[in-house]
């Protein structure tokens, strides 16, 4: 029960963001600028890809770190930052990538196994892969909140 807080607590403080954006409308703003997120559903293994605006992502404080290559006993093992590892309600593990700028998608990783602040994982993206470690459970609740309209 404790994701599903997290979740709810995360799509709150998004709507807050939301909301907060909607004051300073234009009246030559387009539709399509009026939005700070746009969601895309994709087909496959891959949910989401989402486009912030530049101050969407400022608001947000979005951070990046590599997913990197380490040895461990001999073996080549990808790692991941703790702190960009996201949990949905199914207890599915996820991360959230930045293949280019404002543009982020989700992608499933499985975790072998957590030491410290390192999660080594068996499947996620590749070793040199920006990763969201800020502002991830944001973009997710972006994502769920517009999954329900």
């Amino acid at each position: 029960m404790k994701h599903d807080y997290r979740v709810l607590g995360v799509v709150l403080v998004f709507a807050c963001l939301l909301l907060s954006a909607c004051g300073q409308s234009s009246s030559t703003t387009t539709a399509e600028e009026s939005h700070p997120v746009k969601v895309e559903h994709l087909e496959g293994k891959t949910p989401t890809r989402e486009t912030l605006t530049e101050e969407a992502a400022k608001r947000l404080d979005i951070q990046t770190a590599e997913v990197r290559d380490t040895t461990v006993k001999g073996l080549q093992r990808k790692v991941v930052p703790y702190a960009a590892i996201l949990y949905d309600i199914q207890g599915d593990t996820w991360v959230y990538t930045c293949p280019k700028p404002l543009t982020f998608v989700r992608h499933p990783i499985t975790v072998d196994y957590i030491e410290g602040n390192d999660v080594f994982v068996s499947e996620g993206p590749p070793s040199g892969t920006a990763v969201v470690t800020v502002g991830a459970a944001e973009l997710y609740g972006a994502e769920v909140e517009f999954q329900e309209e």
